[in-house]
């Protein structure tokens, strides 16, 4: 309620400190029931304080703690149940940088709770110890102790913990006597919490330093959760305690500010006590609440756009605070004074105060500049003569260039002003003006020619133009609407006639907004100059327009779409960068501008928050401030938006200083390199990050940067991909930039203490190869694909949709005008005959070139979605008119082997009707299938069974498994999907695959901001742009799937437009959109890991298996080649072919480059899965023991035919017995005398000898 202080009381913080949370539920008890009752003090307090209590911040880490623990012994129940403190989780006055607070929503919660409302006071209720701890918690230096951190309002802080602890019976008394700590003692039961030990991200802190809400820290016994039987002896200890701090939130100094005009309160104005150094505001209803000792004060009062009002000698009372209420004039005559002197370091979004504006003095009294002397409206031809000349006269330091096209095909010209024109030189900012956005409002249109001629003219002979030429890249757009001004009259004060573009656009609405989607296409003027913010590193940039007269800064609009302040994280700055023009121009400062039109209209110093004046939607500043580097204002430049041309020179002579003191705010704050410790080099895209201000910038290409600042102190942090992060404290002066430099380790040694080995990019001696990955790493910086969009030598412009015998006229034509580097084959034919065409762009495109990636991109297998055929066709053409023109095209293309397949089911096509956007006709093919539903596993039965364009599709494209990557371009939304489409599938290398998807989101203008559009309803929110595809629409058979599946190659399909088949007028924008997404996958095609296998001898290994992070498989290919893609990063890789030994390694793959590696293959010693060593020896034991069993066989045979013949011998020497028996023996056969002697050999020699004696 207005009036009414807010106090909060929060308790179990630490889940295993419980105290707090049944006293609070007590408290709450005590005080409904006791105002029931009529207890006049609950009563008193309840009436005049809205309490909020929260009983446990941390009630997940108090489910796990246990009662009676009393030294939180228990593990886990302290921090929450993502294991972090949250009392070491908030931002931090002195911390390094803004601190992560994904794994602390309940820090999250409260930030925000404490955002919604505005407490005066607040009580934070821990246990361990019994004293009351108050600000500052740490300290600069964060020395573990010892260190007195003092606030500004340090007397206030003690006041508040004397309140607590003098009422508490054991408090008081400033000992304790913990368990284990019987000797620590606090003077009168408090501390100063970094006195005590050092707390970085306490919560009490951030409540004073960003919530101008006073809070103390109470540890209230000295067992963290106490026994339930000790609560009420507890309750006795804490009650006054707690009753008498709620109400010293009634203390000091309170009241309203309200317009003396209207009588109405004024929210966030600034109350400042002379002294001392912490300045709180008022409330939505113009109420405040200053706490204070007892003393005599100065209080002032200051808001923007109002007198400041100081009252004088306020005496503060123990007791009730005393009523002082501000009754603000709103004029601008004076500035706002600075109350209190300035903090070292400013709180987040933070202006340094307004100073009366002092005249320029001339750059030096001895020279005086050139003005201009020729002063006319200049209509598109006089401008385009005029930027001409000076372009020719000027060549030392102009560039005259286009960044695209007006609807009515009028260049967008822009003028460059360098020592060295069209070259970036690191560490030189960059800086842009556009006018003309509106075509009706010209004045900023005559200004910047006029500016143009000034720099020229005075370059080299007046030192304050050299300096300026010499050390800023300076670009200036003259028109950004040349076919609105066209349509525009002269004399023309306030109407809308040439506002607009050609096709009745206002562009200052068409830009992609943050809080509401744009449902207007993005026109032609939109789209160009959004590329070209993006082709160049801009720092600061102002929008100059007509019918007012202030700057305009961000944020122009805000979530709720109606007239408010709209603050972004940079206020500060902006309003800075707001009055540096202001302040020049005499009858803008003064703030009302326009007294014939508006008499109610007044800008305090000439200057506001666009959002505050009225709400746009789709503004070109936000966006600039949003999605690139550069910092933008909006200058109205007056009243009138088309005066007559002999009003002309007033304006010059009115802005002239204003516009050059504009450009020489790019050289403030910080600037500098990043670089690389190992090499030195540049790191491009790092991320520069200042504490407490949520806006990032990045590094360009060489590591410059450069960050706007207001004057004070900053914690600055760098980080980037693949390093370690660095944070510097800079302190900004309020002249000239500080330049600090940054030097990042690389973080790759930690994984190389293990015994795989990591693999980086291969040095390369070959010169065209080293060009080749120079150009990867240059397209792969930021802004490098615009700035190869806007050196085109040619482009296309789509303008109607191709039948199928147009499409394939198209196609012939490219073939045969371009012979050299395209080749036109037909995959197969449609169910009713119709050819689907494949066309090749290479440089040696009949060729095998195994060594090169192969990407391809497909569309129309839908055919009521034909707007990725055409996208098609415009590449293709667009390919083959720059090769040879455009050096960056031609190397792609010499480089890569581009297939485009632009109509995969072109009877479907045949059928479907232009404008119709949510009809399914056409979408399936002549038999009524839908392809994405065809692509099955059992592709081997495709013969019988398949649709003719499935058929020809998985033959001739997917398993020839020569592709690294493709692309599929469908319709129905705005957004990416990547595999599976089929549900409850595991994604193998998922992070690639969604890298993949992202990359084409983010070079899309607005695909990636997540926000299609569509009239479905699951469109309404896509992260990103880029969404698996069965978590959109899930179905079976996709041709994404099995090319992934069976085809090892990622497909990524992309939904162009929301309709599926919107008029042929939407496809130049179409183009526009999307070209910058599909040149990036042929930049993209060209990283991840290339290589090739071969043995030692040098001969190269084909269909070796590479395996991917223990699940993706490819194959090398003719020539042991092999490519793969993946995301930046490390990834795990192994090798394995028959007869050879596998092989493992760890690859890291970068963002801008490819991995190159070569795999040399051992072979495979193991023979039946043991050693070679071990089966040669066992082998070789084997003949050993075969030849001496030979031996002894050997010599036993000889020893048995020995014995043989000795008993014929005795046969013949016996009785005549045997004589008849040695006749007939003698009589037979020798042979059969033989064999039975060798039957005899089988004997033992025993059966000899006894075969012998009978």
């Amino acid at each position: 309620m207005p009036g009414r202080p807010q106090v909060k009381l929060v308790g179990n913080m630490h889940g295993d400190e419980t105290l707090g949370r049944p006293l609070l539920l007590r408290l709450a008890q005590e005080l409904v029931s006791g105002w029931a009752r009529g207890d006049a003090r609950a009563g008193r307090l309840l009436n005049a304080t809205d309490l909020y209590l929260l009983p446990s911040l941390n009630p997940d880490g108090f489910e796990r703690a246990r009662e009676g623990d009393c030294d939180g012994a228990a593990p886990g129940g302290r921090e929450n149940s993502r294991g972090k403190d949250l009392n070491r989780s908030f931002p931090d006055q002195f911390g390094a940088a803004q601190p992560d607070l994904e794994p602390v929503p309940e820090v999250q919660a409260l930030i925000a709770w404490m955002q919604r409302n505005k407490f005066v006071l607040s009580g934070n209720l821990h246990g361990g110890s019994v004293v009351a701890s108050y600000p500052y918690d740490d300290s600069p230096m964060h020395e573990p102790n010892g260190i007195y951190s003092k606030s500004a309002d340090d007397e206030v802080f003690k006041y508040l913990a004397k309140a607590y602890a003098s009422n508490h019976p054991i408090m008081k008394t400033g000992t304790p006597n913990c368990a284990g700590e019987q000797f620590e003692t606090f003077k009168d039961g408090i501390t100063n919490g970094a006195h005590w030990y050092d707390v970085e991200g306490g919560m009490q802190d951030y409540n004073y330093v960003w919530a101008d809400c006073f809070e103390i820290t109470l540890e209230l016994s000295c067992c963290k959760y106490p026994m339930a039987s000790q609560l009420q002896q507890e309750w006795e200890y804490n009650r006054e305690s707690l009753l008498t701090f709620i109400e010293k939130v009634h203390m000091g100094v309170k009241g309203f500010v309200r317009d003396s005009v209207t009588g109405s309160g004024l929210a966030n104005v600034t109350i400042a006590v002379a002294g001392i150094d912490h300045n709180i505001t008022t409330g939505r209803f113009g109420d405040y609440h200053r706490l204070l000792v007892p003393g005599t004060y100065n209080l002032t009062a200051a808001a923007v756009g109002y007198v400041p009002m100081t009252v004088e000698n306020i005496e503060v009372k123990e007791g009730a605070a005393t009523g002082v209420d501000f009754s603000l004039q709103p004029t601008v005559l004076v500035p706002v004074p600075d109350p209190t002197p300035a903090a070292a370091t400013p709180a987040p979004g933070s202006a340094t105060n307004a100073t009366a504006p002092v005249k320029a003095a001339s750059p030096t009294s001895l020279h005086q500049p050139l003005q201009p002397e020729d002063f006319r409206h200049h209509h598109f031809p006089d401008m385009e003569i005029f930027l001409r000349r000076y372009a020719s006269e000027y060549t030392n330091i102009t560039r005259l260039y286009s960044v695209g096209k007006s609807v009515e095909q009028r260049e967008l010209y822009v003028m460059e002003i360098s020592d060295n024109p069209g070259l970036h030189e690191p560490g030189e900012p960059e800086f842009k003006y556009i006018g003309n956005m509106h075509g009706n409002e010209v004045i900023g249109r005559e200004l910047l020619l006029n500016l143009i001629d000034y720099l020229c003219k005075n370059f080299g002979t007046d030192p304050e133009v050299t300096e300026l030429v010499l050390n800023t890249r300076i670009h200036i757009m003259p028109s950004m609407n040349p076919d609105g001004y066209e349509k525009s009259q002269e004399g023309d004060r306030s109407s809308t006639v040439g506002r607009n573009n050609s096709n009745n656009y206002d562009l200052n609405r068409n830009f992609p907004d943050q809080f509401l989607p744009t449902t207007d296409p993005l026109q032609p003027e939109t789209l160009a100059v959004m590329n070209w913010l993006r082709a160049f590193p801009f720092v600061l940039s102002a929008n100059l327009h007509g019918g007012s007269l202030v700057v305009n800064y961000p944020f122009d609009d805000d979530e709720k779409g109606i007239a408010i302040y709209s603050k972004s994280p940079d206020d500060g700055v902006f309003q800075q960068l707001a009055l540096s023009y202001s302040k020049e121009n005499t009858q803008m400062y003064q703030g009302s501008p326009c007294k014939d039109m508006y008499p109610n209209e007044y800008f305090p110093h000439g200057i506001t928050n666009g959002a505050h004046w009225y709400n746009v939607q789709g503004g070109m500043q936000d966006w600039n401030y949003l999605n690139t580097n550069c910092f933008e204002v909006t200058i109205e430049l007056g009243c009138v938006k088309y005066p007559n041309a002999e009003d002309l020179p007033k304006y010059w002579e009115q802005n002239h200083r204003s516009l050059l003191q504009f450009i020489k705010q790019v050289h403030r704050g910080v600037k500098g390199f990043v670089l690389d410790a190992t090499d030195g080099r540049g790191i491009s895209n790092a991320t520069i990050s200042v504490a407490d201000l949520d806006h990032p910038v990045t590094t360009y290409k060489a590591g410059d940067y450069w960050r706007l600042l207001v004057p004070g102190s900053y914690k600055i942090t760098t980080s980037a991909r693949g390093y370690n992060p660095l944070t510097k404290t800079v302190n900004v002066g309020d002249k000239g930039v500080v330049q600090v430099n940054f030097t990042l380790s690389r973080t790759d040694a930690k994984v190389e203490e293990g015994k795989t080995p990591v693999i980086t990019n291969e040095d390369t001696s070959d010169p065209s190869t080293k060009e080749f990955e120079t150009l990867i790493k240059d397209l792969s910086a930021e802004n490098g694909l615009e700035r190869l969009v806007l050196t085109s030598s040619m482009d296309v412009s789509p303008y109607r949709y191709r039948p199928y015998k147009d499409l394939s006229d198209f196609l012939r034509a490219l073939n045969l005008n371009y012979p050299q580097i395209t080749n036109l084959t037909n995959l197969g034919h449609s169910v009713e005959y119709r050819q689907m065409w494949s066309l090749e762009i290479s440089n040696k495109p009949n060729q095998s070139e195994p060594e090169e990636p192969k990407i391809r991109f497909v569309a129309g297998i839908h055919g009521n979605a034909p707007v990725g055929t055409e996208l098609l066709l415009a590449l293709a053409e667009f390919l083959c008119m720059n090769y040879k023109k455009n050096a960056a095209i031609t190397k792609l293309i010499d480089r890569t082997r581009i297939v485009i397949v632009p109509s995969l089911n072109p009877d479907g096509r045949e059928i479907a009707q232009e404008r119709d956007c949510t009809s399914k006709t056409g979408q399936t093919n002549a038999h009524g299938k839908d392809l994405d539903t065809d692509f099955t596993s059992n592709f081997s039965l495709y013969s019988g069974i398949g649709e003719p364009e499935t058929k020809a599709i998985i033959e001739n494209l997917i398993l020839k498994r020569d592709f690294s990557l493709s692309v599929a371009l469908d319709g129905g939304s705005l957004l990416v999907t990547y595999p599976y489409d089929k549900p409850v599938q595991t994604v193998e290398n998922k992070e690639t695959l969604r890298h993949l998807a992202s990359l084409y989101a983010n070079n899309h203008p607005s695909m990636h901001l997540g926000q299609p559009g569509c009239t479905n309803e699951s469109d309404k929110n896509i992260p990103g742009g880029v969404i698996r595809g069965a978590e959109w629409h899930s179905h079976l058979g996709s041709m994404k799937d099995f090319s992934v599946s069976f085809g090892h190659c990622p497909e990524i399909t992309v939904y162009t437009s929301c309709c599926y088949f919107p008029s042929a007028g939407q496809l130049p924008n179409l183009w526009t959109e999307n070209k910058k997404s599909l040149l990036s996958m042929l930049v993209e095609v060209h990283k991840g890991v290339h290589g090739f296998v071969q043995d030692k001898s040098g001969k190269p290994v084909s269909k070796a298996v590479i395996v991917l992070n223990e699940g993706v498989r490819v194959y090398t290919k003719e020539g042991g080649y092999f490519h793969v893609l993946l995301a930046p990063g490390l990834h795990n890789i192994s090798a394995t072919a028959e007869g050879y030994q596998q092989k493992h390694f760890l690859v890291q793959v970068r963002h801008d480059a490819a991995s190159s590696v070569v795999i040399v293959f051992d072979m495979d010693n193991r023979i039946f899965g043991l050693s070679r060593e071990l089966v040669v020896t066992v082998a070789g034991a084997t003949m050993s023991a075969l030849v001496l069993t030979a031996c002894i066989i050997w010599c036993v045979c000889s020893i048995k035919s020995n014995r043989h013949k000795d008993g014929f011998h005795r046969l013949r020497q016996h009785n005549d017995d045997y004589e008849d028996e040695i006749r007939m023996m003698s009589t037979g056969s020798k042979k059969s005398l033989l064999s039975h002697e060798f039957q005899d050999e089988t004997d033992t020699e025993e059966e000899t000898l006894y075969s012998s004696k009978h």
